[in-house]
């Protein structure tokens, strides 16, 4: 018999789109909680037709639906509720009621109308956690406005310090190629909740967590934020170079590029020695990190000279029982055929049987490892409203008042 999964027995409304919302709720959800995904009839959430990409049916065609939402909505049962209708607002107090945790990131206020804001589930439902994402939170000037990612890593100086300097060819600030700041806070967001369950095991009471993207996009800073609280002056883009660590950037190689990322010192001397040059460890000028970050206008362009005579795969294979960190700059195909990652299983296939073609969806494995509760992969990213039927048949919707919402548009 299987062991219990880390939340099984939690039951999260997810009332959430796009990333940052359903990212929190999948991480929910790989530890075991049910999640139920709240939808729109007959569109549900927006990133269900954000493609091309389109997932692939069992004769390799494209359907018409995006692989975008298959990243953040597995082990998922999707329920297609008309909130902006009475029927369909009673009905999700009705599961609110019944759930432990709700996560939506509607606008501030946004959810008021419907009775669905924190305090009106609240009423019913004292031991509720209720987790809210916004742009910009719930108070202060900006609280209203609408707040994406790319804006968020505009605004926050994650582009200032991302990509080339200006005087170097395709220099200029530059978005990271994943939504960022709507990740962390996915991340963020499931970890506050695990927080308040705890709390609720203490004292029997839920509470409001105010999940902002601003905040969140403020906080990965992180080095750069120090740097720049710490002395008042605003940290640069810089390539692939690092502010406080050399070298720790691409090198040319023979056939391409690799990544050197040379920590400490004992890293640089143990490189130098298996590059053949000693003498540079002993060099005055780079005998600590602090002197090879101040020259090295010096030092990279000496080893650039070097890495070029040999293949990526000659460095990596030189280097690799040396505790040296080096490595080959994949793209994400090759990245899935390393043998680590192979090795990992961070590639998962789950079974669909939705009765749309897709037989199957492909994603990345949960990277959360516990040993005695490991995360479990039980249902793909569902079809639109593929459990509407089900669900509402264990919050007590019997098959007669069911058939009247069908037949009302309500589910």
């Amino acid at each position: 018999m299987a062991k219990p999964a880390a939340l099984d027995g939690i039951k999260v409304l997810d009332l959430s789109r796009v990333l940052a919302g359903p990212w929190c709720t999948q991480i929910l959800a790989d530890l075991g909680a049910d999640v139920i995904k709240i939808e729109r009839p007959g569109v549900g959430d927006d990133t269900r037709t954000w493609g091309p990409p389109f997932i692939k049916d069992a004769d390799g065609n494209d359907t018409d639906q995006a692989s975008y939402f298959t990243a953040c909505n597995r082990n998922k049962r999707s329920v297609t509720v008309d909130m902006a209708t009475p029927d369909g607002q009673a009905l999700l107090k009705q599961m609110a009621a019944q759930a432990d945790i709700v996560v939506e990131n509607f606008k501030t206020g946004g959810l008021k109308q419907y009775g669905l804001d924190h305090e009106s589930l609240r009423a019913v439902n004292p031991r509720l956690i209720y987790c809210s994402v916004t742009g910009f939170g719930h108070d202060g000037p900006y609280a209203e406005r609408a707040g994406y990612d790319l804006m968020i890593q505009a605004m926050t100086g994650m582009m200032s310090i991302t990509g080339r300097p200006d005087g170097e060819p395709g220099g200029g600030p530059l978005r990271v190629g994943v939504a960022l700041t709507d990740l962390f806070t996915g991340v963020y967001a499931s970890t506050a909740i695990l927080a308040a369950l705890q709390v609720r095991d203490r004292t029997g009471e839920g509470q409001h967590i105010d999940m902002a993207l601003l905040d969140v996009g403020m906080a990965i800073l992180a080095n750069q934020a120090s740097a720049f609280l710490n002395t008042g002056k605003a940290p640069q883009r810089q390539g692939n170079t690092h502010p406080s660590l050399a070298p720790y950037q691409d090198f040319p190689t023979l056939d391409g590029s690799m990544l050197l990322a040379i920590g400490n010192n004992g890293q640089f001397a143990r490189f130098c020695e298996a590059a053949g040059h000693p003498e540079w460890a002993a060099d005055a000028r780079f005998a600590t990190n602090t002197l090879r970050v101040k020259h090295r206008g010096v030092l990279i362009p000496m080893m650039e000279e070097l890495t070029r005579t040999r293949t990526t795969a000659d460095w990596v294979s030189l280097l690799e029982d040396k505790a040296v960190p080096c490595g080959p700059i994949n793209d994400i195909a090759q990245a899935f055929d390393d043998a680590q990652v192979k090795a990992r299983g961070l590639a998962v296939t789950l079974p669909r049987d939705a009765g749309d073609g897709i037989e199957s969806i492909t994603g990345v494995a949960s990277p959360l490892r516990l040993t005695a509760t490991p995360p479990v992969l039980r249902h793909a990213p569902p079809a639109l409203g593929q459990h509407t039927r089900e669900v509402l048949a264990e919050f007590g919707i019997d098959a007669a008042r069911f058939d009247t919402l069908r037949a009302a548009g309500v589910v």
